[in-house]
């Protein structure tokens, strides 16, 4: 976080009334700032970046605070309390920033729990405790308690990046909680300070009078009192028979015949009552194999009505999704139209799959039409991860359209489902809204995602109209609002229809009495807000800016793309699962920087439009910051739920950016680097040599480049030139399936034996590569200097696109389309060797050139080296190598290309094992840039290079990327090879061994 400084330019801000009144709102907030960094030793910020990041969660709705405070300990927040209650500034707990009603949203200070508080301080096997700060992240819990059998029972889809802070917050639960209930019931003691600044000691029991243990006098008193007075309330105003209700406050859990649970009643409060600076959680036994098995049934009703039938067979998890969310083409389901994920324990592997045969013989017998057996992790992680990501995917409707969250996790008893879910759908058409409808089936628990128009007065009124009307058919059918993610904003104004006003009166006086001066997450769940107040589209631009990308699938709207982060915010795991290949996010791996987060990038960008907070538009210092250590990977584009393509954004943003203005060195060294190789090709002997003397520094320093790197070699010779070399001294060949071969610039200037090694196996399988034409070249030396800087020649436009040279780089493709247009096409493919040239070529270049159909078809003809062999080639059969492989698959290759082809080839091959996913670091001009080194190596260390050390001698090294490689010959003790130099190596022995024997 920064130091509290800021320039706060809001819309107004000149010498008015308005303007002034803006100057002294960031006067004070400065001064806030001050007293608050004077009295913690956690970070305090009240710069417009940092606020900017806190403004929303994964809900509607955004508010904007003044501050944001990272404590370091409870004596931190007990401090921060204090200075807020003297400037009578409100306060709002935050964890991972997930909340999905609004309530990791608000004014005043925000205490963001992540970067410190985040200790795991005691786990007792034998009691099967643990005890957490509140910016404990769930998996980090599970895995410390995982090597004694135990894990934390509520798992929801975001336990990568969730804190324990925000589950106890939100009383949630996730898919396991058939089995073990929701967080409420898996919490022993909370500890949590007041607004006033009272310290509690929250758990279960009384003292000999009948008080509540663990509390100061005043709030034992009060709580005793407010109980006694309501008993017949508190005993007949909750529902019955909800596995899920987690609306309110359960002040049930206050009675005397439930134990006087007080850990109970705080947990689901979403921090209006007390900021939790401890917990202490229970643990339960983990099954030591779990089977999945994937129920089809012909529609979704049924599927719901099938979901409490299996309780009985004491399942792990029931969880339902249907057709219209999981898309077309999605392996390992059987045919159906609605599918029931279950999960079922045992002692072994056996006795796990035998549970789930078991229950599978009983779905069919009761109405299901078919079922899978998943036994294999690997297995079950891919059909986890398609419910998994099911709160982004859903955010799109099959056609595109927006939908959004609001009403995401209403629950009814499970044997209700059925009824309720058509009843549901019949609301939806009544409304003329559309929506797809998966979640904890087994619970009776629905998300859903709605594709309300929250832009235009219409579309909010018939919101509120909705939601009114959902209220009702909820409790019609015996439901809460809330089966998981709280109330928050979203959801209470509306709880008077489910608890009656008295119940919701009773809520205040519970309020009242733990924050009678109001000043903890005001306008949440008590006393709230309306449900269409603060949305966090409202000061959103209305049409469109003008942008240089076509964003096909936003409608060619900059806002609508930006719009794409719901935050649900997966770019910030920290940790890689165990074989996975996603990449996303890298910089926030290394640095654990919101900003730096995909989410993080998202939300200033979104506050860079809206104007209010990030006030320079275009020019924006604080967006600059923050996209600068984008790797431009794009694992965002693929590993992302809903598809946030932040290296385009990063290129719009930077071509605004530096509009006539002067670019960093880096811009004009790196981002022109097509130009300048090809200017060098002719010295390349004396500029190798140059490059190891004193003047590189010089060189690096006046480029921009980081001092720390060495500069690659140029070729000796292109590869163009060996092929013309070679193409003259054999004369045209003839014979085999005509394919065009891209001579990108990494392979012609830096890597030459890849596209030797390429030739070599394309004429092996049987094909016919050539290359496009190069362009003339004049016969005087200086014009031909001239013409080469000028003239970059053929190119994919990758490092212009990168730096936001993006007029440079239209321009540069359009030379393209038009040389290559005449030569490719179908049945003629663009083979790439350079996986983010291709890239470039099937994603950026259609994209740019949306007003030229060539430019689409050109990408569509773009074909990888793996592709166009498995495609054009399938009857060829590659050597044999038989042995074991290690590396890291191309980010890009991963995010836009995909590499099936390229693990089917290495298969057939005998290369053995998988590639690690992340990204190697280097990213193109990223690694080279100066300041940007510690944050390459860094991502390096993430995946590749262990993957590397832990590779068995004779393994072979793959990176088809000229960055991967370099990083690999810069920081790793191994080379890494292209695929196509692997083997070509090994046809080349293969003749050898027969010209021995011959």
């Amino acid at each position: 976080m920064a130091d509290g400084t800021e320039t706060d330019k809001r819309d107004g801000g000149g010498p008015g009334a308005g303007g002034r009144a803006t100057e002294r709102a960031a006067a004070a907030r400065r001064e806030l700032a001050r007293e608050l960094a004077a009295a913690v030793r956690g970070e305090v910020s009240a710069a417009a970046g940092d606020r900017a990041l806190m403004t929303m969660d994964a809900s509607n709705y955004r508010r904007v605070p003044d501050a944001v405070v990272a404590p370091r300990d409870a004596e931190d927040v007990a401090a921060a309390l204090r200075v807020c209650r003297e400037w009578g500034v409100p306060v709002v707990p935050r964890g991972g920033g997930t909340s999905i009603a609004g309530q990791a949203t608000g004014t005043g200070v925000v205490l963001d729990f992540t970067r410190h508080m985040r200790r795991i301080t005691a786990l007792d096997p034998a009691a099967r405790t643990a005890v957490v700060q509140p910016g404990v992240i769930l998996d980090d819990l599970r895995a410390a308690a995982a090597p004694h059998g135990l894990t934390f029972g509520p798992d929801p889809s975001t336990h990568s990046r969730c804190t324990l802070g925000g589950m106890i917050g939100n009383n949630s639960c996730g898919s396991h909680s058939v089995a073990w209930g929701t967080t409420a019931d898996n919490v022993h003691t909370l500890d949590l300070l007041t607004y006033q600044g009272e310290r509690v000691r929250a758990g279960r029991g009384t003292d000999a009078e009948g008080r509540p243990t663990g509390l100061p006098p005043r709030l034992r008193d009060g709580v005793k009192a407010l109980v006694d007075g309501e008993l017949a309330l508190l005993r007949t105003g909750y529902p019955t028979g909800l596995p899920r209700r987690i609306s309110g406050y359960a002040l049930d859990a206050l009675l005397p015949e439930a134990g006087t649970d007080l850990a109970r009643a705080l947990t689901g409060s979403e921090g209006t009552l007390g900021v939790l600076t401890e917990a202490t959680v229970r643990l339960v036994e983990a099954p030591a194999a779990r089977a999945l098995a994937v129920l089809a049934y012909p529609d979704e009703s049924a599927a719901a009505e099938a979901a409490h039938t299996l309780l009985p067979h004491s399942p792990l998890t029931v969880e339902g999704m249907a057709a219209d969310l999981v898309g077309k083409g999605t392996t390992g389901l059987p045919d159906g139209g609605a599918w029931l994920f279950v999960e079922m324990g045992g002692a072994d592997g056996a006795e796990a799959a035998a549970r789930a045969e078991a229950l599978c013989r009983a779905a069919r017998a009761d109405g299901a039409t078919g079922h899978a057996l998943v036994t294999d992790p690997a297995g079950q992680r891919t059909l986890w991860r398609i419910r998994e990501d099911a709160s982004g995917t859903a955010t799109r409707m099959p056609d595109g359209s927006e939908a959004w969250p609001g009403w995401e996790d209403c629950a009814v008893p499970p044997a209700q489902l059925g009824p309720y879910l058509r009843d549901f759908r019949g609301l939806l058409s009544q409304h003329g809204l559309r929506g797809t409808p998966y979640g904890h089936f087994g619970d009776g628990c629905i998300h859903v995602r709605i594709d309300f128009d929250l832009l235009t007065p219409p579309g909010i009124r018939r919101f509120r109209e909705f939601s009114a009307d959902l209220a009702d058919l909820v409790v019609a059918h015996g439901g809460s609002l809330s089966g998981e993610h709280g109330d928050g904003q979203a959801r209470a104004e509306l709880l008077p229809k489910m608890y009656g006003d008295e119940l919701v009166g009773l809520f205040g006086r519970f309020k009242d009495l733990w924050d009678p001066a109001a000043g903890l997450n005001p306008d949440i769940l008590v006393r709230p807000a309306r449900l269409d107040d603060n949305l966090r589209f409202a000061p959103l631009p209305r049409r469109p800016v003008p942008v240089e990308f076509g964003y096909p699938h936003d409608g060619g709207d900059f806002s609508a793309a930006v719009r794409r982060c719901v935050g649900v915010a997966k770019c910030r795991t920290e940790v890689l699962g165990s074989g996975s290949s996603d990449v996303m996010c890298p910089s926030y791996r290394a640095t654990g920087e919101e900003r730096h987060s995909t989410r993080g990038r998202a939300r200033l960008l979104h506050e860079m439009l809206a104007g209010e907070v990030v006030t320079d538009g275009w020019r924006s210092p604080e967006v600059r910051d923050a996209l600068d250590l984008c790797l431009s990977c794009k694992g965002c584009r693929s590993d992302c739920p809903v598809g946030v393509d932040m290296a385009t954004y990063k290129a719009e943003f930077l071509h605004h950016h530096y509009e006539g203005r002067i670019r960093p060195a880096a811009h004009y060294a790196m981002g022109r680097l097509p130009q300048w190789l090809r200017a060098a090709a002719p010295a390349a002997p004396l500029l190798n040599a140059l490059a190891r003397t004193p003047l590189a520094a010089v060189a690096k320093r006046l480029g921009g480049i980081a001092p720390e790197r060495e500069i690659p070699a140029l070729a000796g010779e292109t590869f163009r030139r060996w092929w013309w070399r070679r193409r003259a001294a054999a004369g045209a060949t003839t014979g085999g399936r005509t394919v065009v071969l891209w001579p990108d610039t990494f392979t012609d200037h830096l890597s030459p034996e890849v596209g030797r090694a390429a030739v070599r196996v394309l004429e092996a399988a049987g094909l016919r590569p050539l290359l496009p034409p190069t362009v003339p070249l004049e016969t005087s030396p200086a014009l031909r200097l001239a013409r080469r800087v000028s003239r970059p020649g053929l190119c994919c436009g990758l490092t212009y696109v990168s730096t936001g040279q993006l007029t440079q780089a239209r321009a540069v493709m359009r030379r393209t389309v038009e040389a290559l247009s005449p030569l490719v096409g179908p049945g003629r493919p663009l083979v790439v060797l350079e996986p983010s040239c291709a890239a470039a070529l099937r994603s950026d270049l259609p994209e740019l050139l949306a007003d030229d159909p060539r430019a689409a078809r050109l990408a569509a003809s773009v074909r990888t080296f793996a592709e166009v062999l498995e495609e054009l080639a399938p009857d060829w059969t590659p050597p044999r190598l038989d042995r074991p492989v290690a590396g890291q698959t191309h980010c890009h290759q991963h995010a836009v290309l995909g590499d099936a082809a390229d693990r089917r080839l290495r298969e057939r091959a005998g290369l053995a094992g998988q590639l690690s996913g992340g990204c190697c670091g280097l990213a193109g001009n990223f690694g080279f840039e100066r300041g940007h080194y510690d944050v390459s190596v860094a991502c390096a260390e993430d995946q590749l290079l262990p993957a590397v050390r832990a590779a068995a001698p004779d393994a072979e090294i793959l990176a088809d990327g000229f960055s991967c490689r370099t990083q690999l010959a810069q920081l790793g003790e191994r080379r890494g090879r292209h695929l196509a130099e692997v083997l070509a190596e090994a046809l080349e022995a293969g003749e050898v061994r027969r010209a021995d024997r011959i």
